[in-house]
């Protein structure tokens, strides 16, 4: 007998009225992490050099859950509009209670080809961020007594992945900064933990990179022989920025369907 019934995935009441931050929100696992955390009833900012799609995402979500994110444009290459953009949120909210430090840029790139420039480039737009987003939500969250951050990496560095090198060497060290983090906020009651998706099936991945030769070769390692969707990432997020994760620190999650 096979069961019918419909899938019901966990409710976190302690994200109810939590103020929750996303980088790289408007697309791809950013997006669906906006929607869960809104679902949850949670007070959702979101940051995107993506204009268009931001706002396409606040119109979505407002007409189906009730309730309106706050969505802000900035490039994370700009450090000093991304600080802007926090004390902006905080002004608004009153604080942060989660961050989920989402962005990132996965362009091919060959090793013959990295510049100084184009490795500064990449280091700011899928590391450095991560770090100054960290810093500027830390003393909200130090005076609220409780914060959680949620960094995301990728299992590209523990493949290894190829054709993308300065990428891999910006999402391993993610993990070094997630574990240095958690040690230097814990005592304030602020958890760092990171998460490591592997091939996730977002619109720009079956737009840039999904043939039938790379879906193949992703099947073929992982355990699961099915592709795994952005919205299973952001349940995973979920946990980490709910109270029911309240003792874990300095942890990082694969999801990526037993490939590694």
């Amino acid at each position: 007998m096979t069961d019918d019934r419909p899938v019901e995935y966990g409710s976190y009441p302690s994200l109810r009225d939590r103020v929750v931050v996303v980088t790289g929100g408007a697309s791809g696992i950013g997006e669906k992490i906006v929607e869960r955390f809104a679902q949850q009833g949670a007070h959702v900012a979101f940051l995107d050099i993506q204009k268009e799609a931001g706002m396409q995402l606040v119109n979505k979500i407002s007409a189906n859950a009730g309730t309106e994110p706050h969505f802000l444009p900035c490039d994370f290459t700009d450090i000093d509009a991304l600080r802007d953009g926090v004390r902006r949120i905080i002004a608004r909210f009153k604080t942060v209670d989660v961050l989920v430090n989402n962005a990132g840029h996965d362009a091919r790139h060959s090793v013959e080809s990295v510049t100084p420039e184009s490795w500064d480039q990449s280091m700011a737009v899928n590391l450095k961020h991560q770090f100054f987003m960290s810093q500027a939500v830390i003393p909200a969250m130090k005076k609220a007594g409780r914060g959680s951050i949620i960094n995301m990496s990728s299992i590209s560095w523990v493949i290894p992945s190829v054709g993308l090198p300065v990428y891999v060497t910006a999402k391993a060290a993610i993990v070094g900064l997630t574990r240095t983090l958690a040690r230097e906020v814990g005592a304030d009651n602020i958890r760092v933990n990171c998460v490591l998706p592997g091939a996730i099936l977002t619109e720009r991945q079956k737009q840039l990179w999904f043939t039938d030769t790379y879906k193949a070769e992703i099947l073929r390692g992982q355990a699961l022989k099915r592709m795994i969707l952005p919205e299973e990432v952001a349940r995973l997020v979920l946990f980490l920025a709910a109270d029911d994760s309240c003792a874990i620190t300095s942890q990082s999650y694969v999801i990526d369907g037993g490939w590694v």
